[in-house]
C-alpha cells in the first residue's frame, strides 16, 4: 500500500533501502584499525542499531591544526520501554559505563540511558555487554519505531504495572525484525550474512522515513508530555481502576530548524478512542500510514507531523480506519493535572514505597559533594524492587518496603542524593539536552550551561518572592529540542554559542506550546526580559496561577495555534 511518487527519494532513503537489512559495512568499519571512525553511509545505518558516531567538538579546531582525526567516540543508547530495570541490570549498565564510557550514565527524556565517548573498539563490548544484561540498543535510534515510553505514577502502582505491560507489547510488536542486530553484536561475526533471509513486514526494506515514537500518559498526570509524541496514547481508567482504553493523539513532534518556517513543533490531537484489544493493531497501521505516506524525499519534512498537516487531521483518521478491522470511538474523558515529578516518598496503592530522586540534567556520575554514581551502585547492591526512569531525567527508587526505607534514605544523603529537598521549584522543574561538546547538531551549550543559568535565575525569583514556584524551565542546544524545551513555561532554544531564542508561555499540564517572546538573544537580554515578567507575575497573578497561564492570560505572548477538530 506505499505511497507511489515521482520526487526523488533522500541520498538517505537509497542507503537503507540497499543496507541489506541495516547491514551496510559496518562490520568492516569495525574491524579497520587505521581510523576511531566507520564510513558516513554506516554512520546512518549504526543509528538503528542505538548508537551514534560524535567527536569532541571542544578540541575538534585543534585536533584540525595538529593534522589529526576529530576525536572520535561513539554514543550508544539503551532500548527500555517503560524505562523500568532491575538492581542487577543497573549493576550492569554501571559496572559498562565505568569500563567503556566517558561521564557516567544520563538518563534521557525517553526513559532511557545513554552513554558517550565510547572508542571503536570498545562498541562490540558495550553493545554486547548491554544485551547480556537482558536489555537491547535495537531500535534506541534511527528511522523507527523508538523506545515506548510511559507514566511512571507511583501512586496508582496497580495501574503503572498495566500500562507499563502495554508498553512492553507494543514496543515488542513494532520493533524491527533484522538479524543484523544479532550477527553484529551478539554474535560477533566479523563477517555479517547478505541478510537474504531478513523481512520488515512493517517497517520495510528501507524502514520509516523518519522516526516514530508512542507515549502513553495515565491521568491525572501527563508526566511523559503525551502530546509531544507522533502518537500518544491516553490510558483511561474507571473509578473501578480497570483500564478501559485509550484515546489516539498522533501528530506531536518538537523538532524544527533553524530558519526554516516549514519546519516547526506540533502537540498531537485527539482523533479518538480503542479498547486495549485493539491496540497492537492500531498503533501497527499508524506507524504503517506513515511508512506509506511520510516524505521519503525531504527529511526535514518527514514526520508524522507533517503528513498530517499536509493532507489534514481527518484524512488521517479516515485513512487509518480504513486500515483497522474494527471502529474507532470518539475520545474519552480524561483530566491532566500536572506533567512533572513528585519527588521524595509516595506509598502506591500496593503498600509500597516510592523514593523519586532529582537527577541534574540526568547525569549519574561522580562529581564533588555528589558521587552520584556511587551512590547509586550501593543502593542497587541493596534493593529489592526496581528502578524507574523518568520523562524528566529523573529515577524512582521503587517498590521499597517500609521496614527498608531507613537504609535507603541512609545511603542518600550519605551519597548527596538528596537535592530535591533544597531545590527551587524551578530547578526542580529543569531539563537539558546533552548539547555540546559531543552532539553534532548543538548551536549552543545546554547541560553545561543549565547550572549557570539556573543560578542566575533563581536570583531573580529570590528578588520577586518566586523561588518555590514550580515553574517548568527546559533549555535546548538546538531547534530540535530534545529536552522538550518548546513545552517549557520557560524555554531556551540554542541559536549559537552564548545565545538562544526565549520563549515563554506554556502550560502546566503539557497542553499548550510556549510561543517566541526573545529572539537570539544573549545571556543579559534573557534575564533583563525575565526580569520584567517576573515582577508582573509576582504583582498581578491570581491565586494558583502558574507562570504559563498567567503570561497567556496577560497577553505577553500568544498561544500557538491548534489543528482544528474532527468529525469522529
Amino acid at each position: 500500500m506505499t505511497q507511489q511518487t515521482t520526487t526523488p527519494l533522500s541520498t538517505l532513503e537509497l542507503i537503507k533501502a540497499d543496507s541489506h537489512f541495516l547491514r551496510g559495512t559496518i562490520d568492516q568499519g569495525l574491524a579497520d584499525p587505521t581510523t576511531g571512525s566507520i564510513s558516513e553511509p554506516d554512520t546512518k545505518l549504526l543509528k538503528f542499531h542505538g548508537s551514534y558516531q560524535q567527536d569532541n567538538r571542544d578540541v575538534r579546531d585543534e585536533r584540525r591544526r595538529q593534522k589529526l582525526e576529530p576525536d572520535y567516540g561513539f554514543m550508544v543508547r539503551v532500548r527500555l520501554p517503560g524505562g523500568v530495570i532491575t538492581p542487577a541490570q543497573w549493576l550492569g549498565l554501571d559496572m559498562l559505563a565505568s569500563q567503556y564510557t566517558s561521564n557516567g550514565l544520563r538518563i534521557t527524556t525517553r526513559q532511557t540511558f545513554q552513554f558517550h565517548g565510547i572508542r571503536k573498539e570498545h562498541l562490540r563490548d558495550m553493545i554486547g555487554g548491554i544485551n547480556n544484561t537482558g536489555l537491547s540498543t535495537l531500535a534506541a535510534c534511527g528511522d523507527d519505531v523508538r523506545n515506548v515510553i510511559c507514566s511512571v505514577n507511583p501512586q496508582l502502582s496497580s495501574s503503572h504495572a498495566e500500562v507499563y505491560d502495554w508498553a512492553l507489547k507494543l514496543m515488542n510488536h513494532v520493533k524491527p525484525h533484522t538479524t543484523a542486530y544479532k550477527e553484529l553484536w551478539i554474535d560477533r561475526l566479523a563477517n555479517t550474512t547478505d541478510g537474504a533471509q531478513d523481512d520488515e513486514p512493517l517497517l520495510s526494506k528501507a524502514y520509516l522515513p523518519r522516526k516514530f515514537k508512542f507515549g502513553i500518559a495515565v491521568p491525572p498526570y501527563n508526566d511523559i508530555d503525551v502530546f509531544a509524541q507522533d502518537f500518544g496514547l491516553i490510558a483511561i481508567i474507571g473509578e473501578d481502576h480497570i483500564l478501559q482504553g485509550f484515546n489516539l493523539a498522533p501528530g506531536g513532534s518538537m523538532g524544527a530548524t533553524a530558519g526554516d518556517s516549514k519546519t516547526y513543533p506540533s502537540l498531537g490531537d485527539l482523533i479518538g478512542f480503542v479498547t486495549p484489544d485493539h491496540l497492537l493493531e492500531t498503533c501497527w497501521h499508524a506507524v504503517a500510514v506513515q511508512r506509506d505516506f511520510g516524505d521519503r524525499s525531504e527529511r526535514k519534512h518527514a514526520r508524522l507531523k507533517y503528513t498530517i498537516d499536509d493532507r489534514g487531521l481527518q484524512w488521517f483518521h479516515d485513512e487509518l480506519q480504513s486500515r483497522l478491522s474494527f471502529k474507532i470511538e470518539p475520545p474519552r474523558p480524561y483530566h491532566f493535572e500536572h506533567n512533572g515529578d513528585r519527588y521524595g516518598w509516595i506509598k502506591g496503592d500496593n503498600g509500597q514505597w516510592h523514593l523519586t530522586l532529582q537527577i541534574p540534567s540526568g547525569r549519574i556520575r561522580d562529581v564533588e559533594g555528589h558521587p552520584r554514581q556511587t551512590g547509586m551502585r550501593e543502593i542497587a547492591r541493596i534493593h529489592k524492587g526496581e528502578f524507574r526512569m523518568t520523562c524528566d531525567q529523573n529515577l524512582v527508587i521503587a517498590n521499597v518496603a517500609a521496614s527498608d526505607r531507613a537504609d535507603i534514605n541512609a545511603l542518600v544523603k550519605e551519597y548527596g542524593l538528596d537535592d530535591y529537598k533544597r531545590a527551587s521549584g524551578l530547578r526542580l522543574q529543569a531539563l537539558s539536552c546533552v548539547a555540546l561538546p559531543t552532539c553534532g547538531l548543538a548551536m549552543a551549550e545546554s547541560e553545561r550551561y543549565l547550572p549557570h543559568i539556573l543560578d542566575k535565575l533563581e536570583e531573580l525569583l529570590d528578588k520577586h518572592g518566586l523561588r518555590d514556584e514550580p515553574i517548568h524551565f527546559r533549555i535546548s542546544g538546538c531547534p530540535n529540542s530534545c529536552s522538550r524545551s518548546y513545552m517549557g513555561e520557560i524555554g531556551l532554544v540554542g541559536r549559537a554559542v552564548g545565545k538562544y531564542d526565549l520563549r515563554i508561555g506554556a502550560d502546566h499540564i503539557g497542553e499548550r506550546l510556549n510561543a517566541l517572546f526573545l529572539e537570539n538573544a544573549d545571556e543579559q537580554a534573557i534575564l533583563s526580559a525575565l526580569d520584567g515578567v517576573f515582577g508582573r507575575y509576582a504583582e498581578e497573578r491570581t491565586r494558583g496561577e502558574h507562570f504559563g497561564d498567567f503570561v497567556v492570560r496577560a497577553n505577553i505572548v500568544a498561544p500557538p495555534k491548534r489543528r482544528p477538530t474532527i468529525r469522529y
